[in-house]
């Protein structure tokens, strides 16, 4: 591939023809972004907080993301291949600090993890974030310079390939942040199944993830056998089991599992708490929901302040504006991810169609998790909403990965 050179970046600044950007999906990202806004204003309704408040925070993070979005939709796509590496490096740079002992303080050292990197008045900075785009670009990259053809040619790439995912995953993984290391598989895979891999690798890795599937219900139920014969609480006795268990999930991890096959077992004001609490807010909403700021769940705390304006507010959308409320949501994400599939056939290069599938992919597993946790199809994990759970690096993030996919349809094959 020939790289634009300088000159040509700069150019694209000048660029501003009728017809070369896509309207649809910011469009759609400003829906999904005044529904974030409205329904964390509404779960934090009832809260009297000293200092701002999380809905004004969250619209400052969209007038940030809007000019991060607008700026890398200017720049040609092709730009991000020729620092890639330099881009990766310096995203796994955090991820090493943020493990060091009292970087996070106390503040940001919640919950037993190391997440996040103190930035004063601006908040938290999460890591893993921006390694899901460095992982995204250094997965790109590798597959275009590389030839794909039947395993035994790609060996080299899927080699390379595998460190170069498996070092930032095993770094998110130690904070622990199971959540954000689980979300990139799914993308890099996408990416691998268009570059037309051999269907034998395909075969293989879904063998090796009904194994890792066998071993998580092994480990779990040993978990359960454990503490019930010991008679230790899932809540108040979390870490017992970690120190006999080679399997690297911490009690806590295991406790969502649990939770989620054996809810009867569980405490119901611990572990259960949350998935029965979104279950009650999601099924009492109806077809049109109670009215805005008027869920009972949310506002009179059952469903825990702390999760409702993010992991949760789904729920909230949910009890608030019933099933049309939630249907106008889904069809606002069917619209960005339909389209981003849409810009990745128009891509005039192998690169452009890899970062728009792989943006796209790793938008429909932050939706179908989140909507699916919510409504107890899946085990809790925390995984957030795109444009609509509070979050000032996950929005940042998301106008980033989408100001991608908006290069790639403004420098599409077409227009060139």
């Amino acid at each position: 591939m020939n790289l634009p050179s300088p000159t040509d970046y700069i150019s694209v600044f000048k660029t501003t023809t009728r017809g070369r950007w896509d309207l649809l999906t910011p469009l759609a990202l400003a829906g999904l972004s005044l529904f974030g806004i409205a329904f964390i204003y509404s779960a934090q309704f009832s809260v009297h907080e000293v200092g701002v408040a999380y809905w004004i925070k969250q619209l400052i993070y969209l007038g940030l993301g809007t000019g991060v979005y607008v700026g890398v939709s200017l720049v040609d796509y092709r730009f991000w291949l020729s620092v890639t590496h330099w881009f990766y490096a310096l995203c796994l740079i955090p991820l090493v600090i943020v493990l060091i002992p009292g970087v996070g303080g106390s503040a940001a050292e919640a919950w037993g993890a190391s997440r996040w990197i103190p930035l004063g008045p601006l908040g938290t900075y999460q890591p893993s974030e921006t390694a899901k785009i460095a992982v995204l670009l250094m997965t790109a990259s590798l597959l275009i310079r590389s030839e794909i053809g039947t395993v035994r040619q790609s060996l080299g790439v899927l080699g390379k390939l595998a460190l170069a995912v498996g070092i930032p995953m095993l770094l998110i993984m130690k904070q622990p942040d199971l959540k954000s290391a689980i979300v990139l598989p799914p993308m890099v895979f996408s990416m691998l199944y268009v570059s037309k891999l051999s269907t034998r690798f395909f075969a293989a890795a879904l063998g090796a993830f009904l194994l890792i599937l066998g071993i998580v219900a092994w480990d779990t139920a040993s978990y359960r056998s454990f503490m019930k014969e010991h008679g230790y609480s899932f809540l108040r006795d979390q870490g017992k089991y970690d120190q006999q268990s080679w399997v690297p999930l911490h009690d806590y991890q295991r406790n969502r599992i649990v939770g989620f096959v054996w809810p009867e077992e569980v405490d119901p004001m611990g572990v259960g708490w949350n998935r029965t609490q979104s279950l009650i807010s999601v099924g009492s909403g109806g077809l049109t929901g109670k009215g805005w700021t008027e869920g009972t769940q949310a506002q009179l705390g059952y469903l825990p302040r702390s999760v409702a304006h993010n992991d949760f507010i789904f729920s909230v959308i949910a009890e608030e504006k019933g099933f049309l409320g939630s249907l106008t949501v889904l069809g606002l994400f069917g619209l960005v991810l339909f389209n981003g599939i849409r810009i990745a056939g128009l891509a005039r290069d192998r690169f452009g169609t890899l970062l728009a599938i792989g943006v796209t992919v790793l938008f429909v597993v932050h939706v179908f998790v989140n909507i699916a946790m919510t409504i107890g199809l899946v085990p809790i994990t925390g995984i957030p909403l795109p444009f609509i759970s509070y979050g000032g690096s996950f929005v940042l993030s998301c106008c980033l990965l989408q100001g991608l996919v908006q290069s790639v349809y403004r420098f599409r094959k077409d227009f060139i």
